[in-house]
């Protein structure tokens, strides 16, 4: 039998930080989100609980939905229009060639997608262990009262902008409650896998950052150990091969791909799809 030990080296895990925030839109379009300070999250689970002969007899729990907070010292523009602030110039405007410059609030709110990562640590490695990179899908944002007060000698204090956060989940994973949030942990990810979803989520000399769909990130673990095609737009694909037996590279600047899912389109034209043996885990 084995005795429990506590605190041996390289045991000792932390989390902390947030940076690398993305706003994403519903019409594609990708921003730098600077500046955000803080993101919490919560969930407005109910645990209910049934008597039987005065007591306590079953506690039933009931799943919450996503719920959180976000705070920031700025945001990018592009979320002005998120939070029912529109840019009369570049929105819908019934004057024709109007003068930048005017914004009309309390217009109505739209849903955002938005990814950020926390810093993973331990005794040994510090904040070099790794990180999560967080996903959240269709999410509301609620802004909160934000007041401003009159400069002094002190100094500059810059206002901080908070909102409430909430979703409604894209399409349901099999097996698996609607959610609109998913992360990905760097430290148990396969490093190719992992840089394929980053050079998706942050972009590359090649390739525009886009969001891939909360289905697309299911079948990219589901299908880990076989072959991972991954679109990019634009005639621009990608290739990854854990198993290390669909791809061999005849040269130093040509590849063949073997016994791939193919469906031919024309004689000299054909589509090829990720390929796996088995079920998706």
């Amino acid at each position: 039998m084995t005795a429990l030990v506590w605190d041996r080296p390289g045991e000792r895990f932390y989390q902390t930080g947030v940076d690398r925030g993305v706003l994403y839109l519903q019409d594609g379009r990708v921003a730098v989100w600077n500046g955000i300070t803080n993101v919490e999250d919560s969930s407005d689970v109910e645990v209910k609980p049934f008597h039987l002969d005065g007591m306590k007899y079953l506690e039933a729990v009931i799943p919450g939905d996503y719920q959180g907070k976000l705070s920031a010292f700025t945001y990018p523009d592009e979320f002005d229009e998120i939070m029912g602030i529109i840019d009369v110039a570049h929105g819908t405007s019934p004057v024709e060639n109007p003068i930048p410059g005017l914004y009309y609030h309390d217009q109505l709110l739209k849903s955002f997608s938005l990814s950020y990562r926390t810093m993973l640590g331990d005794d040994i490695q510090g904040m070099e262990y790794g990180y999560k990179i967080h996903l959240l899908y269709n999410v509301v944002a609620s802004p909160e009262s934000s007041s401003f007060v009159t400069l002094s000698d002190s100094g500059v204090e810059p206002i901080e902008f908070s909102w409430s956060l909430s979703g409604t989940p894209p399409a349901r994973i099999k097996g698996f409650r609607p959610t609109v949030h998913l992360s990905i942990d760097s430290t148990k990810t396969p490093p190719d896998l992992l840089k394929v979803l980053e050079d998706m989520l942050y972009g590359t000399d090649k390739f525009e950052p886009q969001l891939p769909s909360m289905q697309d990130i299911a079948e990219f673990f589901g299908y880990l150990g076989a072959l991972l095609i991954v679109d990019h737009g634009g005639g621009m694909w990608s290739a990854v091969d854990e198993s290390n037996t669909y791809i061999s590279m005849i040269n130093s600047t040509t590849f063949q791909i073997d016994n791939a899912d193919t469906t031919y389109l024309d004689p000299d034209t054909y589509q090829i799809s990720s390929t796996n043996i088995g079920e998706p885990g």
